[in-house]
């Protein structure tokens, strides 16, 4: 089976200087959902789920279109790490200026995620304990020895959702041990596309890693990180 990860097109962070923090896309982010659903229509896609925020849906909008027989179902647990609610309407300057800061936290403050935010570790368990009882719902779940058991009947997945989410999931399926700046290990393009694979390997399964952050869809002057 694939997993495909999409990242959302570019979101509108702040308009007249003010911040969102469940944005619409841009006007160039509009373009890359547009050449990204084209081109969707040359992969298999068994079902889609999508993140709840608005990014994300405004993303997904142009593939739900040009793919209306697929499944698509809304996935809270797909959701970015949550921000501060009292960032909706800050000025955008005192937030850019709260994320570089927040750069140079010890590690142990990293786990802790932004102040009156999600932290990390709840945002970690979200997006994993989601992710497994979707899988195991499709008939994929995690051994004890760390391998996978994969029904032969497994729909083709794919996600669009964000670039903690997306880290998240690759790290857990890859096995790695997580970090709480998963974004950066994993830094993802937007409208970008991240393919897994189930990999038969002993007596279960793997997943491997197949490509990371593919914009091959979209020209150079519209690739935005």
């Amino acid at each position: 089976m694939d997993i495909l990860l999409v990242r959302h097109a570019q979101p509108q962070w702040d308009k007249d200087a003010v911040s969102s923090v469940d944005p619409g896309l841009t006007r160039r982010g509009v373009q890359q959902a547009d050449l990204l659903a084209e081109r969707m229509l040359h992969e298999r896609v068994d079902l889609l789920l999508v993140s709840t925020a608005r990014r994300a849906q405004e993303t997904a909008q142009p593939v739900r279109v040009r793919q209306s027989g697929v499944p698509t179902e809304d996935r809270a647990w797909l959701h970015e790490i949550r921000m501060p609610d009292h960032w909706e309407g800050t000025p955008a300057d005192e937030v850019n200026r709260a994320l570089s800061e927040a750069r140079q936290r010890p590690r142990d403050l990293w786990w802790e995620g932004m102040p009156g935010g999600e932290s990390f570790r709840d945002f970690h368990a979200r997006v994993t304990i989601g992710l497994t009882a979707e899988l195991a719902g499709l008939g994929v779940e995690r051994r004890d020895d760390g391998l996978w058991e994969v029904s032969p009947d497994v729909p083709e997945i794919t996600m669009v959702a964000h670039a903690g989410t997306n880290s998240v999931v690759l790290g857990h399926l890859l096995g790695l041990e997580p970090e709480p700046w998963e974004w950066e290990r994993f830094a993802s393009d937007h409208a970008s596309l991240t393919r897994l694979r189930s990999t038969h390997i002993a007596d279960g399964h793997i997943f491997s890693l197949q490509g990371f952050s593919d914009v091959s869809h979209l020209p150079p002057q519209l690739v935005t990180a």
